[in-house]
């Protein structure tokens, strides 16, 4: 078992109260059934995982409205997670969440608290926040991406559900093809509001292969060609869109694979599984395909683990 999953998520009861206080999940998905360490190694064990990076999944503690509520419920989720982390620091690790980013003084509290007391590994942010488009390139974010700037941290960006909300029909729940384009959108907030190359000391981890910014990123250079190009030339947009790193959490197929790997910096792909969040045998059928894949030794240990190490030096030795 060599490989570090990047993208595997964490149930702990204060969230599932929660989800179940607000009426289930706001993108139509289902929760889980109770999460527990043996059934998370279990999967572990079948996928060849030696550490996970464990992170609460969207829509994280902003489920509950009431700005002091969501603050506590992220309290709880990280000491739950630290808690799981300490059993043993060699199988976990943990993405700190945070409060609504519209209520930044919690929220810097909170990532000081995390990294400081608890030592999480990152934070992981949602790709929008309240009940407008309020998406991390927002500049009345930029005090916590100054804060996380500061410490250098490790962000996962993880899609939550759309503002308009609803679903295309009863078959068609958000997360099948809505989350990607909801990553795509924070990505390119990020890009044109200057926010990825103004606070470049973040390792910003994007789920899902990015979205679907790797297959549009150079259609959205159009922008350069429009009164909406922000100063920006073309070869910056597709440098910053190639400045993140991409998980392969529900990824890894003939057709995201390939392009993936030919549009990311080496070392810049990871893997993910998204565990307990699909079904178990659809991460399995990913996870064999990218076992499978034909590629050089260097650049599967990079995926594996190698860029993973980097991002957490703790987990290299």
């Amino acid at each position: 078992m060599s490989k570090i999953d990047v993208h595997h998520h964490i149930y702990a009861p204060r969230m599932v109260e929660a989800l179940e206080a607000a009426g289930g999940d706001p993108s139509g998905w289902f929760v889980p059934p109770a999460w527990t360490v043996e059934a998370d190694q279990a999967i572990c064990t079948k996928l060849g995982v030696k550490t996970c990076i464990l992170s609460a999944t969207a829509p994280g503690p902003s489920i509950v409205a009431d700005p002091a509520g969501a603050a506590k419920l992220a309290r709880d989720l990280n000491i739950y997670s630290a808690q799981v982390r300490d059993a043993d620091p060699s199988a976990y690790g943990f993405f700190a969440s945070v409060p609504s980013l519209l209520d930044t003084e919690r929220c810097l509290a909170e990532i000081a608290y995390a990294l400081d007391e608890l030592h999480a590994d990152g934070v992981v942010l949602m790709t929008r926040y309240g009940s407008g488009n309020a998406y991390l390139g927002s500049s009345s974010f930029a005090p916590v991406w100054e804060e996380l700037d500061r410490r250098g941290a490790v962000v996962l960006v993880h899609p939550t559900h759309t503002a308009a909300g609803g679903q295309v029909n009863a078959h068609a729940m958000q997360p099948l093809f809505d989350y990607p384009h909801e990553t795509t959108r924070a990505a390119m907030d990020l890009i044109m509001s200057g926010f990825k190359r103004k606070y470049a000391r973040c390792r910003v981890v994007l789920s899902h292969a990015g979205g679907t910014l790797p297959y549009l990123i150079h259609r959205l250079t159009i922008l350069v060609h429009t009164p909406w190009a922000n100063g920006r030339t073309e070869d910056e947009l597709v440098e910053d869109a190639q400045s993140f790193y991409f998980d392969l959490a529900l990824s890894s197929n003939p057709v995201q694979l390939p392009a993936l790997l030919k549009f990311a910096k080496p070392g810049h792909i990871l893997f993910g599984s998204d565990f307990p969040n699909a079904p178990k045998p659809f991460i399995e059928k990913m996870t064999k395909f990218l076992d499978d894949f034909e590629i050089d030794q260097d650049t599967r240990d990079e995926i594996y683990f190698g860029a993973a190490r980097r991002l957490f030096p703790r987990l290299a030795v």
